[in-house]
């Protein structure tokens, strides 16, 4: 299966790039085929520009030459998996930044000219897996909605057409797990990935 990972955190050191090796060690020992695309590694640049933004309903809506190249991995990809910390209740701007960029018109959805209701447009995407870090515990992530969460495993996957099966791992309260409690969801992450099938 061809998996695209999109990774985003800004220290190459992080427990987040633990995670990220062991989404890549799970997913080679299942023989996928995995491109990453690191958001802070590529220095990947903010949200929509103005001309963006007036292109976004044309038929020619990416004007950035890497956001091109993502959209034809996103067109290509069968599984699309996102690693990163939620910050204040959401998944780090630079990645919002990506979703906004790259999921546009002719990728993640078509508007009928006529009703101008969306058509899911990302229909080959038949897996959505979210791995996220909080600072939090888990019911203070409910109390404030987890954003991020609700972004891949609802809003994204109506682009699906609802088909994409979704999974999400999380890890609350990171600050206060011991060194035990991060190797065991490295290995979690590392088990979920071999069986993403």
């Amino acid at each position: 299966m061809r998996v695209l990972v999109i990774h985003a955190h800004p220290d190459p050191e992080s427990y987040s790039r633990s995670i990220l090796l062991a989404v890549l060690e799970g997913l080679a020992h299942a023989g996928h085929e995995t491109t990453v695309i690191d958001l802070y590694g590529l220095d990947y640049p903010g949200g929509p520009t103005r001309d963006e933004w007036r292109a976004y309903e044309t038929e020619s809506p990416v004007l950035d030459s890497m956001v091109a190249e993502h959209v034809e991995l996103v067109r290509s990809a069968e599984a699309l998996i996102f690693v990163y910390p939620t910050w204040w209740s959401t998944m780090p701007a630079i990645m919002k930044s990506w979703l906004e960029r790259t999921m546009v018109m002719g990728l993640a959805f078509t508007l009928d000219e006529r009703t101008r209701l969306v058509r899911p447009g990302l229909g080959h995407v038949r897996h959505l897996v979210g791995i996220s870090t909080y600072g939090s515990p888990r019911w203070y992530v409910k109390l404030v909605n987890d954003n991020g969460r609700r972004t891949v495993t609802r809003t994204l996957r109506l682009s699906t057409g609802g088909k994409a099966r979704t999974a999400w791992l999380p890890l609350y309260s990171l600050d206060g797990q011991s060194a035990q409690g991060r190797r065991a969801f490295l290995n979690r992450v590392r088990v979920a990935m071999e069986k993403l099938s």
